[in-house]
């Protein structure tokens, strides 16, 4: 699957159609974003069924602020509406191949677990 361009239009419906998200947070002006995107690009044609998207934070500047972005690239995993994953960082691919193998293997009924524990925990 090629990337998608991710906006705060389309945001909510494709996390939640979808198991896992990967997001690049990115601008055009960025030399690391640049040097990432073939990287996820490439990455997106072996993975088919995640969605691998890409969202341009001078374009989408809302959108980037309510994750709080502040370094770009930024890639963020989304799985079942959760955020398991975010960090600023280029990443060469085999990085982005075991972070892709590790949000693959999380046993998402222990984190659903886990995260209504910490909100009963403030309650």
């Amino acid at each position: 699957m090629a990337t998608m361009e991710m906006t705060k239009d389309n945001f909510e419906e494709t996390v939640t159609g979808a198991g896992i998200v990967l997001v690049d947070f990115w601008a055009a002006w960025c030399g690391p974003c640049r040097m990432f995107a073939p990287v996820f690009e490439r990455v997106s044609e072996r993975h088919p069924d995640i969605v691998f998207a890409k969202v341009d934070t001078e374009a989408e500047r809302e959108l980037a602020a309510s994750f709080q972005i502040s370094s770009i690239p930024t890639l963020m995993a989304i799985r079942d509406k959760v955020v398991l994953y975010a960090q600023p960082g280029a990443l060469p691919e085999a990085a982005l191949e075991d972070i892709i193998a590790k949000i693959r293997a999380v046993d998402m009924a222990d984190v659903r677990r886990q995260l209504a524990e910490q909100t009963a925990a403030r309650g």
